[in-house]
C-alpha cells in the first residue's frame, strides 16, 4: 500500500461541514469533502463527472500548526426574499483559520497516488484551501510526497513542516472504523452535493516522535 503526502498551508483556510446559508463553519482540519475537491481539480474534473475513486482513498492529517480560529462578518444590501418580490439586507458570518499548517495523507493504490502526485505538480484548475479565495502558499505538491509505506507510518515518518521541533504535541487524525463522526464523505459528484458520514480517530503524537523540519528538499532548494 503507498501514500500520497501533501502539505496544506496558507494565510486563510476553511473546511466547512455544516455551512448552510448565513452561517459558514470550519471544521479544525482539513474535511476530505474538501481534500478531495483539491484533487479532482488538480486533475482537471467538472464539478459534474464521478469522483468515487478519489473518495475512497483512506485520508488522515497531521496537524502541524492549527492555525488561529477567526470569523470574517458580512453583509449584503438588496437581496430578494422568499417571496421574489421583497428585498432585504442580510448578514452572514463565516468562519475560518489562520496561518494553519497541515500535512494531509491518502493511502490508495500505487498507480493512481503516482498520478495525482503529477497532477499535484501542474494542475489543471486552480487549487484552494477550502474557499476559492483562500489560496495555498507553499504549494500543496511535496516533492517526496509519494511514498510505498502505510498511510500511519508515512504521517509520522515525515519532517515537521516548520523549523525544527514541534513546540507541543501534534494532532493526527485517521480516518477508522469508529471514532468521531464527521459528515463530508463525498458519495455522488460535488454538482449533486451529496455527503455521507465517515468516522475519523484522533490521537496525540509526541513532539519528539516527529523528525525535525523543514524536509531536506525545501532547505536545499529554498533555504
Amino acid at each position: 500500500m503507498a501514500t500520497l503526502l501533501l502539505r496544506l498551508q496558507g494565510p486563510l483556510q476553511s473546511w466547512g461541514t455544516r455551512s448552510r446559508f448565513d452561517h459558514r463553519d470550519t471544521w479544525p482540519y482539513p474535511t476530505k469533502s474538501g481534500v478531495v475537491g483539491l484533487l479532482a481539480a488538480a486533475l482537471g474534473r467538472d464539478r459534474r463527472e464521478d469522483i468515487s475513486d478519489l473518495a475512497a482513498l483512506r485520508m488522515g492529517v497531521r496537524v502541524d500548526r492549527k492555525g488561529v480560529l477567526r470569523v470574517d462578518y458580512q453583509t449584503a444590501q438588496g437581496v430578494l426574499a422568499a417571496d421574489l418580490k421583497a428585498k432585504r439586507d442580510v448578514q452572514s458570518w463565516r468562519y475560518f483559520l489562520s496561518d494553519a499548517a497541515f500535512l494531509v495523507g491518502l493511502e490508495g493504490d500505487g498507480g493512481f497516488l503516482r498520478e495525482l502526485h503529477s497532477a499535484l505538480k501542474r494542475p489543471r484548475f486552480p487549487l484552494y484551501l477550502g474557499r476559492k479565495g483562500y489560496v495555498p502558499s507553499p504549494p500543496p505538491y511535496l516533492p517526496d510526497g509519494f511514498l510505498e509505506a502505510p498511510l500511519v507510518e508515512a504521517l509520522k515518518a515525515y519532517p515537521y513542516l516548520g523549523r525544527g521541533r514541534p513546540q507541543g504535541e501534534l494532532l493526527l487524525v485517521l480516518e477508522a472504523g469508529e471514532g468521531r463522526l464527521v459528515y463530508d464523505q463525498p458519495s455522488g459528484p460535488f454538482s449533486e452535493r451529496r455527503f455521507a458520514a465517515r468516522y475519523v480517530r484522533e490521537e496525540v503524537l509526541p513532539q519528539e516522535a516527529v523528525p525535525e523540519g523543514p524536509p531536506r528538499w525545501e532547505v536545499a532548494h529554498v533555504g
